[in-house]
Protein backbone atom coordinates (compact mmCIF):
# COMPACT_ATOMS: atom_id res chain seq x y z
CA UNK A 1 0.00 0.00 0.00
CA UNK A 2 2.62 2.36 0.63
CA UNK A 3 6.06 3.22 2.27
CA UNK A 4 7.61 4.75 4.92
CA UNK A 5 11.12 6.38 4.83
CA UNK A 6 13.00 7.92 8.27
CA UNK A 7 16.27 9.33 6.54
CA UNK A 8 18.64 9.53 9.96
CA UNK A 9 22.37 10.16 7.28
CA UNK A 10 22.45 12.10 4.68
CA UNK A 11 24.78 13.23 2.27
CA UNK A 12 26.02 17.05 2.55
CA UNK A 13 24.74 17.36 -1.05
CA UNK A 14 22.65 15.30 -3.04
CA UNK A 15 20.51 12.08 -2.64
CA UNK A 16 17.35 13.56 -2.81
CA UNK A 17 13.90 11.29 -4.01
CA UNK A 18 12.51 11.63 -6.95
CA UNK A 19 8.41 10.86 -6.84
CA UNK A 20 6.88 10.59 -10.03
CA UNK A 21 2.72 10.36 -10.26
CA UNK A 22 1.32 7.57 -11.75
CA UNK A 23 -2.42 9.32 -11.83
CA UNK A 24 -0.21 12.12 -14.08
CA UNK A 25 1.21 9.17 -16.18
CA UNK A 26 -1.86 7.81 -17.17
CA UNK A 27 -3.91 11.00 -17.69
CA UNK A 28 -1.07 11.79 -19.92
CA UNK A 29 -1.65 8.80 -22.68
CA UNK A 30 -3.46 9.32 -25.57
CA UNK A 31 -7.11 8.09 -25.44
CA UNK A 32 -5.91 5.20 -28.20
CA UNK A 33 -3.08 3.94 -25.68
CA UNK A 34 -5.62 3.96 -22.49
CA UNK A 35 -7.92 1.42 -24.43
CA UNK A 36 -4.49 -0.49 -25.56
CA UNK A 37 -3.37 -0.87 -21.96
CA UNK A 38 -6.88 -1.53 -20.50
CA UNK A 39 -7.28 -4.94 -19.46
CA UNK A 40 -3.83 -5.70 -20.14
CA UNK A 41 -1.69 -7.58 -16.73
CA UNK A 42 1.96 -7.58 -15.88
CA UNK A 43 4.29 -9.89 -13.77
CA UNK A 44 5.60 -8.67 -10.92
CA UNK A 45 8.43 -10.76 -10.11
CA UNK A 46 11.11 -10.18 -6.91
CA UNK A 47 13.35 -13.05 -7.74
CA UNK A 48 16.01 -11.19 -9.88
CA UNK A 49 15.66 -8.45 -7.47
CA UNK A 50 16.44 -10.38 -4.15
CA UNK A 51 17.58 -13.63 -5.27
CA UNK A 52 21.72 -12.08 -5.32
CA UNK A 53 20.83 -11.13 -1.56
CA UNK A 54 20.57 -14.32 0.08
CA UNK A 55 22.52 -17.84 0.19
CA UNK A 56 19.24 -19.77 0.70
CA UNK A 57 18.47 -21.19 -2.55
CA UNK A 58 14.75 -22.48 -0.92
CA UNK A 59 14.03 -19.02 -0.47
CA UNK A 60 10.98 -18.47 -2.52
CA UNK A 61 9.98 -14.36 -3.81
CA UNK A 62 6.66 -12.76 -4.66
CA UNK A 63 5.53 -12.85 -8.32
CA UNK A 64 2.45 -11.80 -9.03
CA UNK A 65 0.52 -10.56 -11.97
CA UNK A 66 -1.07 -7.21 -11.56
CA UNK A 67 -3.07 -4.82 -13.99
CA UNK A 68 -0.77 -2.39 -16.05
CA UNK A 69 -3.84 0.31 -15.43
CA UNK A 70 -5.00 -0.31 -11.82
CA UNK A 71 -8.05 1.74 -10.14
CA UNK A 72 -6.99 3.09 -6.58
CA UNK A 73 -9.45 1.38 -3.96
CA UNK A 74 -9.78 5.03 -1.81
CA UNK A 75 -9.87 7.20 -5.14
CA UNK A 76 -11.33 5.72 -7.49
CA UNK A 77 -8.10 7.57 -9.73
CA UNK A 78 -6.50 5.76 -12.72
CA UNK A 79 -3.21 5.00 -12.83
CA UNK A 80 -0.08 2.83 -14.42
CA UNK A 81 1.20 0.19 -12.14
CA UNK A 82 4.82 -0.58 -13.86
CA UNK A 83 7.83 -0.28 -12.83
CA UNK A 84 11.18 -1.21 -14.45
CA UNK A 85 12.39 -2.96 -11.37
CA UNK A 86 10.04 -5.81 -10.83
CA UNK A 87 7.69 -6.05 -13.96
CA UNK A 88 9.32 -8.52 -16.45
CA UNK A 89 6.90 -9.13 -19.04
CA UNK A 90 2.92 -7.82 -19.99
CA UNK A 91 1.52 -10.92 -19.91
CA UNK A 92 -0.55 -12.51 -23.02
CA UNK A 93 1.58 -10.81 -25.22
CA UNK A 94 4.74 -11.98 -27.77
CA UNK A 95 8.05 -10.79 -26.03
CA UNK A 96 8.99 -7.96 -28.54
CA UNK A 97 5.81 -6.23 -28.67
CA UNK A 98 5.30 -6.36 -24.70
CA UNK A 99 9.03 -5.30 -23.96
CA UNK A 100 8.45 -2.50 -26.61
CA UNK A 101 5.45 -1.64 -24.79
CA UNK A 102 7.23 -1.57 -21.31
CA UNK A 103 9.96 0.35 -22.75
CA UNK A 104 7.47 3.13 -24.37
CA UNK A 105 5.71 3.57 -20.19
CA UNK A 106 8.94 3.31 -18.47
CA UNK A 107 10.31 6.45 -20.30
CA UNK A 108 6.84 8.47 -20.18
CA UNK A 109 6.68 7.77 -16.24
CA UNK A 110 10.32 9.40 -16.25
CA UNK A 111 8.81 12.49 -17.67
CA UNK A 112 9.47 15.18 -15.29
CA UNK A 113 6.13 16.85 -15.40
CA UNK A 114 5.35 13.89 -13.35
CA UNK A 115 7.67 14.69 -10.94
CA UNK A 116 8.37 15.98 -7.48
CA UNK A 117 11.94 16.05 -6.04
CA UNK A 118 12.14 15.51 -2.32
CA UNK A 119 15.20 16.97 -0.44
CA UNK A 120 16.54 14.89 2.70
CA UNK A 121 17.94 16.30 5.61
CA UNK A 122 18.83 14.24 8.77
CA UNK A 123 15.22 13.06 10.49
CA UNK A 124 13.33 13.38 7.13
CA UNK A 125 10.11 11.55 7.00
CA UNK A 126 8.43 10.47 3.70
CA UNK A 127 5.15 8.26 3.42
CA UNK A 128 3.84 7.81 -0.31
CA UNK A 129 1.03 5.57 -1.57
CA UNK A 130 2.96 2.60 -3.64
CA UNK A 131 -0.58 2.23 -5.80
CA UNK A 132 0.05 5.30 -7.59
CA UNK A 133 3.43 6.41 -6.87
CA UNK A 134 6.57 5.44 -8.05
CA UNK A 135 10.26 6.76 -6.27
CA UNK A 136 13.64 6.46 -7.25
CA UNK A 137 16.46 7.67 -5.18
CA UNK A 138 19.33 10.19 -7.02
CA UNK A 139 22.83 8.56 -6.83
CA UNK A 140 24.88 11.56 -7.12
CA UNK A 141 26.58 11.47 -3.31
CA UNK A 142 29.40 9.06 -3.62
CA UNK A 143 31.59 8.79 -1.62
CA UNK A 144 29.18 9.93 1.19
CA UNK A 145 26.57 7.93 2.79
CA UNK A 146 22.56 8.07 2.69
CA UNK A 147 20.99 5.74 5.27
CA UNK A 148 17.52 5.63 6.69
CA UNK A 149 15.01 2.78 7.80
CA UNK A 150 12.34 1.79 5.52
CA UNK A 151 9.12 0.91 6.29
CA UNK A 152 6.46 -0.93 3.77
CA UNK A 153 2.91 -1.40 4.44
CA UNK A 154 0.70 -3.96 3.04
CA UNK A 155 -2.01 -2.95 1.02
CA UNK A 156 -4.95 -4.56 -0.67
CA UNK A 157 -4.49 -6.33 -4.35
CA UNK A 158 -4.45 -4.26 -7.40
CA UNK A 159 -7.67 -3.93 -9.52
Amino acid sequence: MGSILYMHTVPENGGDTVFASMYAAYDALSPRMKVYLEGLTATHDAEHVYRPMTDDPTKRFPCNSHPVVRTHPATGGRSLFVNSSYVTKIDGLPKPEGEAILRFLYVHCMNPDFQVRFRWEAGSIAFWDNRCTQHQAIWDYFPDLRSGYRVTVAGDRPI
